[in-house]
């Protein structure tokens, strides 16, 4: 489960986008199964670009990292 102090946010880039570590990687795909049962879209689809991020090598976007982050509080 994610802890309440992970902090998911990467190097920050131009344009308000971070680098995607492994902990964004991870927690992204804890959060896509739960919101996948609850039918939470918007969830589904943040988790989707910060897991097509990091297998791309691109950057993520802050708000994507953010509702990640803050999923379980």
């Amino acid at each position: 489960m994610i802890g309440m102090g992970l902090h998911l946010h990467g190097a920050r880039r131009p344009g308000g986008r971070a680098a995607v570590d492994r902990a964004a990687v991870d927690a992204a795909w804890h959060v896509l199964e739960a919101a996948n049962e609850l039918a939470d879209e918007p969830t589904v689809a943040a988790c989707r670009r910060i897991i097509d991020a990091s297998l791309n090598g691109a950057s993520a976007d802050e708000a994507d990292l953010q509702r990640v982050a803050d999923y379980f509080r």
